[in-house]
């Protein structure tokens, strides 16, 4: 039995679209995990995150902005004589750049709000990366120690490298040595 190469029946899995695709139970269920946690995140947003994310949506699209052209072109076209029909209400558009100031402080503070809610999910997304980084080369560091003692028992030569590689690194000591150099270089 040859252990290094997979099974004929993983080789063959087909997709639905005739390709071979070895990963795709695996693939497809961690996909529609992430997809579950989205819409987990969605229903538990309150109130007032949903609403700041629909209004930095809107005004973040080409709608948004085709309104403001049109209001604002209509507003100043009025307002500097070239709508005769329409009476002058800002000729000096004093009110026009107050409004716009207005729904600038609200838009600034609705984009904030919903960049934090992003921030956050990218903070959570990041810890989940970081653990199972670090489970990965523990599991790593296990499979380099199981077959280091395999090949010393066959007698096969292990490079004397592998012995630091048997190791588990432990993340807090990383992060102080990059605070360590961190520390020196910002010192300069």
């Amino acid at each position: 039995m040859d252990l290094t190469s997979p099974s004929l029946a993983d080789l063959d899995r087909t997709a639905e679209d005739g390709s071979k695709d070895a990963l795709s139970g695996t693939l497809d269920r961690n996909i529609q995990a992430l997809l579950d946690r989205r819409a987990q995140n969605v229903r538990e947003a309150s109130l007032e995150e949903r609403i700041a994310d629909r209004i930095t949506r809107f005004a973040g699209s080409m709608t948004f902005v085709y309104l403001h052209v049109a209001i604002f072109g209509f507003w100043i076209l009025v307002n500097l004589g070239f709508l005769p029909f329409v009476p002058v209400f800002d000729p000096s558009l004093v009110i026009l750049a107050m409004v716009a100031s207005v729904e600038a402080i609200f838009l600034s503070t609705f984009v904030l709000i919903s960049q934090n809610r992003m921030a956050a999910a990218d903070d959570e997304r990041a810890d989940l990366n970081l653990q199972i980084s670090l489970l990965h080369e523990h599991e790593t560091t296990r499979l380099i120690a199981l077959v280091s003692s395999l090949a010393r028992k066959l007698g096969v030569d292990v490079d004397e490298d592998i012995d630091e590689l048997k190791h588990d690194v432990l993340p807090e000591k990383v992060l102080d040595k990059i605070e360590r150099e961190k520390g020196g270089k910002d010192g300069l």
